[in-house]
């Protein structure tokens, strides 16, 4: 049985032009339009009408295709620009020339095909249009229902905006949050270009009563803190009807101090990273005292004096029996050292307290680790450590190998990651690029969905990149940032990334699984405060010099001032 919406007669739109004949490749064609509206910009889509080969529909198919540039085919004649004072148009009219009678365009259009609701995808029929074929503007409703996988407020549905060549909210663009978590996500921008207002009104999206998602964001700079109001708005939660209970969106946002990562949790290659420059020696004996402590314990937490206690337990030290003339107590100075120097009085690194799993990943709750108060390294082994537990908690789980814990995690979840290339950097390998790229390579199994976000795709590894099935790519000025986005994104036509430099703030280009084909969309406004703005330094100065600001320095200022004599007298 077919498709109702294929079935039934649809309305024709408004014919804006008529073909001309084929474009510069096999898949385009070119068309001539007055254009009198001025309707036809870069990227618009438009359609001509095929017939059903098989005469199966009731009405000819549809095909879709976007417009690629526009090339004026009537200029006006040098001679009537040569007096900057006088319109062009003036002097037409004084010769009797009427401009916009004659004003026509040549528009080049990239064929899309007609979309099959069955595959949810774009067939190419292999055929241009016709020279002489009429050529439609896609109306409002077409587009809506075609360019997203999802309709707005639907279970499983992301509506981060509308369609930039139509008015705003004309024409929602609806992301499927199924293919965003199962697929993973790419939002790359330049700085100030909107990349954390983009994440944060995906958030907002994915805290909606239609999703209830379990939402972990790692915030290097601690810009996500406002999405704590988010409980504040109605948006965010639904009554309980029947057997359905009440909803209520939660967000939890950690302190920095609150951030702990249990020493027991690291390996080899944690401790590699976080003691710097170890002789082989040193690794050799430290590799021996970890494999020790872990048998001793027996899976138990433990800590840097269990370590400290391991490495003089398996060290050969000069007086022993078996030391053959060998002595590691210049290596154990030095190994004890660098261990002290790290762990001890770390509030990061703890023996005994870490990040529960069952806290952060909650169905309904967005977590929020700041981390912007730790050092880059120690952030890169926070991101490492957790993902390998959150990825043997989510397999053990699905493999039914534990019911219950801190282990046990029974739902699928959604790991946002800011400042990405920090965490899997192009060409170095750090403590958290190889567990990243497993989780992205085979996390999809196991319902783990990572987003990254990065200003600098340059930076960023090409595989990591590569592995996201969704993009979400705003301005990019750099050229070598422009050729990484290129080189790693799939599905993202040479014409749409030509727009790059171009795409103002709060425009992107979203392509990839969660939507049917690229689009340039404008990002709606978020609901919660946005927390990622730049300084006004103009305005701070401005204010330093404020009756108020003065009279506060005042204040604080006496009490110093009076201790400050009191110390002279005495």
């Amino acid at each position: 049985m077919l498709d109702p919406a294929i079935t039934s007669i649809r309305p024709r739109s408004r014919a804006v032009g008529i073909t001309k004949g084929p474009g510069e490749n096999t898949h385009e064609y070119t068309f001539v339009s007055r254009d009198d509206e001025q309707e036809l910009k870069n990227g618009e889509y438009v359609y001509y009408e095929l017939a059903d080969p098989d005469g199966v529909l009731a009405e000819p198919r549809r095909v879709l295709g976007r417009v690629l540039k526009r090339v004026p085919l009537q200029l006006y004649p040098d001679t009537f620009l040569a007096e900057p004072e006088i319109a062009p148009s003036e002097v037409a009219a004084m010769v009797g020339f009427d401009s916009h009678a004659n004003e026509l365009f040549e528009l080049h259009v990239a064929i899309m095909g007609y979309y099959d609701p069955i595959s949810s995808s774009f067939i190419n029929p292999w055929i241009p249009p016709q020279s002489g074929k009429q050529i439609f503007l896609a109306d409002h409703e077409m587009l809506t229902n075609i360019l997203s996988r999802k309709r707005a407020g639907e279970n499983g549905s992301a509506t981060i905006g509308s369609l930039l060549t139509r008015q705003p909210n004309a024409v929602p663009v609806v992301l499927s949050v199924k293919d965003v978590v199962s697929t993973h996500l790419a939002i790359i921008a330049s700085t100030g270009a909107g990349k954390s207002y983009l994440a944060s009104v995906l958030v907002e999206e994915l805290m909606q009563p239609y999703n209830k998602a379990c939402v972990l964001i790692i915030d290097p700079h601690g810009e996500y803190s406002t999405l704590e109001e988010l409980p504040n708005f109605s948006q965010f939660s639904e009554a309980g009807e029947g057997k359905r209970p009440a909803y209520s969106a939660t967000v939890r946002v950690y302190k920095p101090e609150q951030v702990k990562v249990r020493i027991s949790s690291l390996d080899m290659g944690d401790m590699r990273h976080l003691l710097t420059e170890m002789t082989e020696k040193q690794q050799h004996l430290l590799s021996r005292a970890l494999r020790k402590v872990r048998s001793d314990k027996r899976g138990s937490p433990w800590g840097a004096q269990d370590l400290l206690h391991a490495i003089k337990a398996v060290a050969k030290q000069k007086g022993d029996e078996e030391s053959e003339g060998a002595d590691d107590s210049s290596t154990i100075h030095a190994l004890t050292w660098r261990i002290e120097q790290r762990f001890v009085d770390n509030f990061t690194f703890d023996d005994t307290q870490h990040l529960d799993l069952p806290e952060i990943f909650k169905p309904g709750q967005c977590t929020v680790l700041p981390l912007n108060e730790i050092d880059e390294r120690d952030q890169q082994v926070v991101v490492a450590t957790l993902l390998r537990r959150l990825n043997k908690a989510r397999v053990d789980t699905e493999r039914g190998k534990v019911h219950s814990g801190e282990s046990y995690l029974p739902y699928p979840v959604f790991v946002l990651i800011e400042e990405a290339h920090h965490f899997a950097p192009g060409g170095a390998e750090v403590v958290s690029t190889s567990i990243l790229k497993q989780v992205l390579a085979e996390g999809r199994k196991f319902g783990i969905g990572v987003g990254l976000i990065s200003q600098r795709p340059g930076k960023l590894d090409a595989d990591v990149l590569s592995q996201c099935q969704t993009q979400c790519i705003m301005r990019i000025v750099n050229e070598i940032d422009q050729k990484s986005v290129a080189a790693a994104i799939e599905g993202v036509g040479r014409d749409l990334l030509d727009n790059l430099p171009a795409l103002s703030k709060g425009q992107v280009i979203i392509a990839g699984a969660a939507v049917n084909t690229p689009v340039i969309c404008r990002v709606r406004s978020r609901i919660t405060r946005h927390g990622g703005e730049s300084k006004d330094a103009p305005d701070m100065w401005r204010q330093y010099f404020s009756q108020e600001s003065q009279e506060s320095r005042r204040r604080h200022d006496a009490p110093l001032n009076g201790n400050r004599d009191f110390n002279l007298l005495r």
